[in-house]
């Protein structure tokens, strides 16, 4: 079955409309854009092309709801988030399914975990929603010193490909749940899974509060993050689009979250030759997205001591993954997303290869017969005897590449570890727990992970260090951070 009948039959996608005002609209010039699906490149369906006239439309309509949306109880902003994860758990596999057909991740280690994720999002700030509060300052008996968080207005926000329901839903619900309304600009390669939890959304919200666009980044996102009716922008993605975006807030003083990208070290130290520190390294490398992810650990750092007992070791573990179509149960791996992306990994990968000296331990160039060859799929490519500061060592990849680094002192493996102008994420794998702590405080990133690899978890404080991004998301302070400003009233009671 092809893309298009899986999408147009079985999950019920082919057109992807905005949501503008509460209503499924169309462009006003009715352009549009094909949405490849990365298993057979084959055109699964079409979005909308958003432009300008669109985002203004959004904007305005997220503008006009947010009185009301704002002086809405926060505890019943937080029960209707509650409804929507409910109705989201219950149309989860179908949702999880598109995803996979769009984005390429896999069906049953990846996609599923995805939604769930969005679940318990909104779920954990539907919570929370009642925890936006201020402070008191006891000053004397008659004055009263106060402060109240409140939320900024229209939200304008950015997601990229990767893990669109994931980081679409990291947006929305704490956003919303701290009173603000919402422009949703979706990934142009991935807009329908995220589209599906909005349509839910919509069955709840009051029109206006969720408005989603789609379109190309050049066009759809410069309108977005260039409207002067936008009150706080909200990205994930690269860090030269974060650039951008920092330059067109600059220009008007509007407040900037960015979560970007990031070069990832992990260390394993020599008494962690074992095969829970090879399950942690593997899951950091984030292979079962395809390495796709901004906290992908591609730069692995291994005691020389243990250096060819632990690489055999991961070598086997990762030759072992089944790369095949996302839709299916067998697979571990699936897609990379698109052409584009795909010939990038393609050239890090050649770069590898032709590298004096450098060695293939598994993988290599992506198959170009058989039935694999038919999708953008890559094979996880593992490669030894390249120094760290040679460009597939400190360039993002995004892709199921790793490099493998031999190490000797602490010192040597940590200013390694910190020679990238990202700081993103980090892994330390050993059972010393002191050189474990010294290790994790010496580190620049802004999320080191001690003997384990699992992606971010709901209440931990997530975010980057230098080019790697600013703010924080996944928590409550995150929420306050990103999401509210702080007033402050003083009242003389003596008058």
């Amino acid at each position: 079955m092809t893309s298009a009948d899986i999408a147009k039959n079985e999950l019920g996608i082919a057109f992807a409309q905005h949501i503008i005002g509460g209503e499924l609209t169309r462009s006003s010039d009715d352009r549009t854009i094909d949405v490849i699906a990365p298993r057979d490149r084959a055109v699964m369906g079409t979005a909308a092309q958003g432009g300008a006239r669109e985002v203004d439309a959004a904007v305005a309509a997220a503008r006009a709801a947010f009185p009301r949306w704002r002086d809405t109880a926060p505890r019943a902003r937080g029960r209707i988030l509650a409804r929507i994860a409910d109705r989201l758990e219950e149309n989860a596999e179908r949702i999880a399914r598109v995803l996979s057909l769009e984005n390429g991740n896999a069906i049953r280690t990846q996609s599923r975990g995805e939604l769930a994720f969005a679940v318990d999002t909104l779920r954990y700030f539907g919570g929370l929603a009642g925890e936006v509060k201020g402070e008191q300052i006891p000053l004397s008996v008659d004055k009263l010193d106060y402060s109240r968080r409140e939320p900024y207005g229209v939200v304008g926000a950015i997601i990229p490909w990767n893990a669109p329901v994931q980081l679409g839903t990291m947006k929305i619900a704490p956003a919303i749940a701290a009173g603000n309304t919402l422009v949703l600009k979706t990934a142009e390669d991935a807009p329908f899974a995220i589209l599906e939890i909005a349509k839910i959304c919509q069955e709840f919200l009051p029109a206006g509060v969720l408005n989603v666009v789609h379109g190309l980044g050049a066009i759809t996102g410069e309108a977005l993050i260039n409207n002067p009716d936008v009150d706080k922008l909200s990205f994930t993605g690269s860090t030269a689009v974060g650039t951008r975006i920092l330059t067109a807030a600059a220009s008007r003083i509007t407040p900037v979250s960015l979560e970007l990208g990031g070069k990832n070290p992990q260390i394993v130290f020599p008494d962690a030759d074992d095969e829970w520190a090879v399950d942690a390294a593997m899951t950091g490398m984030r292979f079962f997205r395809q390495g796709q992810s901004c906290t992908a650990g591609s730069r692995l750092f291994v005691h020389t001591s243990i250096f060819d007992s632990f690489m055999s070791k991961f070598t086997s573990r990762v030759a072992a993954l089944k790369v095949g179509d996302p839709m299916e149960e067998s697979s571990d791996i699936g897609a990379i997303v698109n052409q584009k992306q795909f010939d990038r990994v393609r050239g890090f990968i050649e770069e590898g290869i032709g590298v004096d000296g450098g060695t293939v331990l598994t993988g290599g160039m992506p198959p170009t017969d058989g039935p694999l060859s038919q999708g953008y799929f890559a094979t996880p490519t593992v490669f030894t005897d390249i120094g760290n500061d040679f460009n597939i060592n400190r360039q993002e990849i995004f892709g199921p590449v790793v490099v493998a680094i031999p190490w000797e002192t602490e010192d040597e493996v940590v200013a390694m570890a910190n020679d990238t102008h990202y700081g993103l994420s980090a892994f330390v794998h050993t059972r010393d727990i002191g050189a474990a702590i010294r290790t994790a405080h010496r580190i620049d990133a802004g999320w080191v992970q001690v003997n384990h690899g699992g992606g971010q978890v709901l209440g931990q404080s997530y975010g980057g260090f230098k080019a790697s991004g600013m703010g924080r998301e996944f928590s409550l302070e995150g929420m306050l951070e990103a999401y509210t400003h702080r007033k402050h009233i003083s009242i003389n009671l003596a008058i």
